[in-house]
């Protein structure tokens, strides 16, 4: 919004868009520069270091915004935002500024561990802000299955950061599904190959000592909905992503860069079957050294018969080569081969575009990607939508059954085993211990009321 349009307009502006995004398609709306309109959506940041230092920055390289709160529970990681935009307040606890700020904010970015995106997301959601949340949605089964509902309820601007579903990538592997050349998939590998955080630490038997925390550290808002453990290096600066009370592992942070339009466009839904068929240094704390896990689904309709996805993380746990490479190359560290009954197809993450492995008739003309769709931006994408102006990529209706699949995947990793899913009640029915996973651990006293809608 302008700086000349007042608070009250600005909340209307908002209202309307969200009621207006949920009607409209990004195919039908041409997309717009922030150079073509004056109007800036007030931005409030919540992480300011790391990924969540990168997705702010992206919003401000947008041109589309006006920074008004920076929120970090370590206020001095906001000091490189605060110096260029000296007019926004600062805070260590994101619900004191919805409290003070709630209604100047018309959109926020969520940049922070794996188990605060949902309450977060929650309390954007209730106060009508537009919300740019990074993969995975949340922490939990559950956590995702509200955040689909409170999406739906209040009509909210809600949008996931796997950045390739705004990219050619996507496009590209709608229009071979649509066009016929992607049909009858069999079988997905999937991989993430490179080492993760964890990897050094071996066997860990509990929860670090203690150390010194710095003294600007809120780690009462950092620890939010999970269970409270004492202040170590080895949960902060993006160690937490390998403890189960806060992390995902490596699928929760590569399967939405991998399988989203695998997900989406061949309209997979919720797999009937779960399997750990390898777990190498598995750990009641820590995600395991290397995970091979297995997805089993249903059949779909015409030209989606039943599939099995198999996902390989680890750095020498890598799928198996498909024979039209040869052995002359090989899958990404981070990648996947997709094979159909005619044809195999291999591509890496984000906006990286798949290629065919097999032979074609080299008469045959792939389709275009439709104009006008090849070079999207993810944050623009997002910011156009709380203007009003189109439809999230990867909205929660979208991003929220995908993250779902990576929650039984992180389970899975966890426990071990084969795991039988009801995918009508959403229930594990054989393992009790699996079934209350899907909830995850009681939130913490003061907590609670995220979980309602």
């Amino acid at each position: 919004m302008s700086n000349t349009m007042n608070q009250s307009n600005r909340r209307s502006f908002l209202k309307t868009a969200a009621v207006a995004s949920a009607a409209i398609s990004t195919r039908s709306i041409p997309t717009a520069n922030a150079a073509e309109s004056s109007d800036k959506v007030n931005l409030a940041i919540i992480g300011c270091s790391g990924r969540g230092g990168s997705i702010g920055n992206e919003a401000i390289k947008s041109g589309m915004v006006n920074v008004v709160a920076l929120c970090d529970v370590n206020p001095t990681r906001t000091a490189g935002f605060k110096k260029r935009h000296p007019g926004a307040k600062v805070y260590d606890d994101f619900r004191k500024m919805f409290d003070e700020m709630g209604d100047k904010i018309d959109a926020c970015t969520a940049g922070t561990p794996d188990h605060t995106h949902f309450p977060i997301t929650m309390r954007a959601i209730a106060e009508n802000v537009a919300v740019y949340v990074e993969k995975p949605l949340a922490h939990t089964f559950e956590e995702c299955e509200l955040l689909i509902a409170a999406e739906k309820k209040h009509n909210a601007i809600c949008q996931m950061g796997n950045q390739g579903h705004s990219s050619s990538q996507r496009m590209q592997f709608k229009t071979w599904v649509d066009q016929g050349i992607i049909k009858n998939v069999r079988r997905v590998d999937a991989c993430m190959n490179k080492p993760r955080r964890w990897h050094p630490w071996g066997n860990v038997t509990g929860f670090p000592a203690a150390e010194p925390m710095p003294a600007e550290m809120n780690w009462d808002v950092w620890t939010a909905t999970a269970p409270m453990h004492d202040y170590s290096k080895r949960l902060d600066g993006g160690n937490w992503r390998g403890w189960y009370d806060y992390g995902n592992g490596a699928f929760g942070d590569w399967g939405p860069h991998t399988l989203d339009t695998i997900h989406r466009f061949l309209e997979l839904g919720l797999p009937y079957e779960i399997r750990a068929d390898k777990l190498e240094g598995q750990n009641d704390f820590i995600y395991p050294m290397a995970t091979t896990i297995a997805f089993e689904f249903a059949e779909r309709g015409p030209d989606m018969p039943a599939m099995s996805i198999n996902w390989y993380d680890g750095v020498d746990n890598k799928p198996p080569q498909p024979k039209e490479l040869g052995g002359k190359n090989s899958v990404p560290a981070c990648g996947k081969v997709i094979y159909s009954d005619d044809l195999t197809f291999m591509g890496a993450t984000h906006s990286a575009q798949l290629g065919i492995l097999s032979k074609i008739d080299p008469k045959q003309k792939l389709p275009e990607i439709p104009a006008g769709d090849t070079h999207q931006n993810h944050m623009q994408n997002f910011l156009r939508a709380a203007m009003g102006k189109e439809e999230c990529n990867s909205k929660f209706a979208v991003s929220g059954p995908l993250t779902q699949v990576f929650m039984l995947g992180c389970i899975a990793q966890r426990l071990g085993g084969t795991l039988s899913f009801d995918t009508e009640k959403k229930q594990i029915t054989n393992n009790e211990r699996a079934n209350q996973l899907l909830k995850g651990h009681p939130p913490r006293k003061g907590w609670e009321e995220y979980y309602t809608l």
